[in-house]
């Protein structure tokens, strides 16, 4: 019994050593990723049916919210350290809200481009465009999953598995969020800067 209870303690700590380090070669298989597609992109700025555009207003909006969500979810994180549940959820729905809102205002950008004659699919698309929305659609779909983390963070919180000396989870939510939003900065620079 004491040697079951020593292989499953042991087995814990194993697992919270090497959560950190598979998360990141997963965060680095991504940048790889999507280092491949604004490659590509850059490439294909050679053709003649390229087409220039500028970027809908509802990714400026959209940038803000992600930044903002990485604000509160900071604070969360740091009153959770503080053992101060209270704030630190707040914080993490505001976060979860904010995540959302970033998401709905994508959509709205993909309509904005559509409304000016710039289309993914089908006869009136060009590569520039099914480039661009392809690769901001790659990146919704990470940040899906960073909500569906955020929603497993929230119900652990409600579950009081989260204590100022045991964060990992939490810690790990936080840096996959995090991650999904420097993400986004970086295409949306891109996409600033390199038309």
């Amino acid at each position: 019994m004491i040697g079951e209870q020593a292989l499953k303690q042991e087995y814990t700590v194993a697992k919270k050593k090497s959560a950190k380090p598979m998360l990141w070669i997963s965060m680095i298989s991504m940048v790889m990723f999507f280092a491949g597609l604004t490659s590509a992109y850059v490439i294909s700025m050679k053709r003649d049916d390229w087409v220039s555009f500028d970027l809908p207003e509802a990714f400026y909006i959209s940038t803000l919210l992600i930044v903002l969500s990485s604000i509160t979810l900071f604070l969360s994180q740091r009153f959770l350290k503080q053992d101060k549940r209270q704030l630190s959820l707040i914080m993490i729905l505001v976060t979860l809200i904010l995540g959302i809102g970033f998401i709905w205002q994508q959509y709205v950008g993909f309509n904005q481009l559509k409304s000016v004659g710039l289309f993914f699919t089908g006869p009136e698309s060009t590569v520039s465009t099914s480039f661009i929305i392809g690769i901001t659609f790659m990146h919704v779909l990470h940040l899906f999953a960073g909500v569906i983390v955020l929603l497993v963070v929230i119900y652990n919180h409600f579950k009081y598995k989260y204590k100022s000396d045991d964060m990992l989870g939490f810690e790990l939510g936080a840096i996959f969020w995090h991650f999904v939003d420097l993400l986004w900065i970086y295409l949306f620079f891109f996409f600033y800067f390199i038309r």
